[in-house]
């Protein structure tokens, strides 16, 4: 349960062409490995058909399920990418050095780093034209990207909070300085407090994990990917952290810009289901009426 815990955003070093977490991933079979790659296929093709340049993914990891949360990990993909089309900017922590670092890596190997090779889940959020515009230029500005990096990582980072940071609060301290126009000239004030004044302002609400078994909190502690610091003692005494997650990036992106649109992609040992809307896919990668079904056998 620790370890589960301790897993909410833990994004490993980078070797060859994936990402790997600190602890090893379970290793897919050359089946289910072809099954990942036409999964990512299909994605790609969705992203093509979209007309869009930039949009807000996130993919399933460990298994969350217990705290009521499908996704764990956060990015941005532009069509113009660095190394690849569709290439995904993200905080990453490299496990080797011991410090966060902004990572572009193809949806390839974003999609590879998730830690179930048997099911697996993948959400895209569009947005219209003058948003996506204004958060492509911020987020593929690699000054502005590296200003919003804090040097101390921690997996439940508080959102409003300077001390530490995860890979999901990253991706929303970018939202921040795109739509709140944050990217000026004016240095008077840190960036990141700039990014969170903003958010706390608008209204953004994060993700909620409801610990309940209080030693847990205790036991965090023994774990270099999870602080108590920087969390409201109110919330500590009651057993909950505050977190930023894709679920609660999602939610503020579709609050603030009702016009935005969402894609959600599954897949499982026969089938891959592409879901649209903000209701999410049913559990276990089961389609509904209005879903397009691809078979994988």
């Amino acid at each position: 349960m620790l370890l589960l815990v301790a897993s909410w955003c833990i994004c490993g070093d980078c070797h060859a062409e994936a990402i790997r977490y600190c602890d090893r991933n379970a290793s897919p079979s050359a089946e289910q490995q072809d099954k990942v790659l036409r999964f990512i296929g299909i994605i790609k093709a969705e992203l093509e058909k979209s007309g869009q340049s930039i949009a807000i993914i996130s993919r399933s990891g460990l298994d969350l399920s217990r705290f009521g949360f499908r996704y764990s990990h956060a990015g941005l993909s532009f069509k113009a990418g660095r190394s690849l089309p569709w290439s995904v900017r993200q905080l990453y922590f490299a496990c080797d050095e011991r410090k966060p670092r902004i990572y572009d890596q193809g949806v390839s190997g974003f999609v590879l780093g998730a830690d179930a090779p048997a099911i697996g889940y993948v959400s895209v959020v569009l947005l219209p034209p003058d948003e996506a515009a204004a958060l492509e230029r911020v987020a593929s500005d690699d000054r502005q990207a590296l200003r919003l990096l804090s040097p101390n990582y921690s997996a439940n980072a508080f959102p409003f909070s300077v001390r530490y940071q995860n890979c999901n609060q990253w991706v929303i301290e970018m939202l921040a300085a795109a739509w709140g126009h944050l990217d000026d000239t004016d240095y008077t004030r840190e960036p990141r407090v700039r990014s969170q004044d903003w958010l706390q302002g608008i209204g953004y609400v994060p993700s909620v994990f409801d610990v309940r078994y209080p030693p847990l909190m205790w036991l965090g502690a023994l774990s270099p990917w999870l602080h108590s610091d920087d969390h409201p003692p109110e919330d500590i005494a009651q057993s909950v952290y505050r977190v930023s997650m894709p679920a609660s990036i999602e939610a503020f992106v579709h609050a603030m810009i009702p016009q935005a649109s969402r894609i959600e992609f599954c897949r499982s040992e026969q089938r891959v289901v592409i879901h649209r809307g903000w209701v999410p896919i049913r559990e276990g990668c089961e389609p509904e009426d209005a879903d397009t079904v691809i078979a994988l056998e």
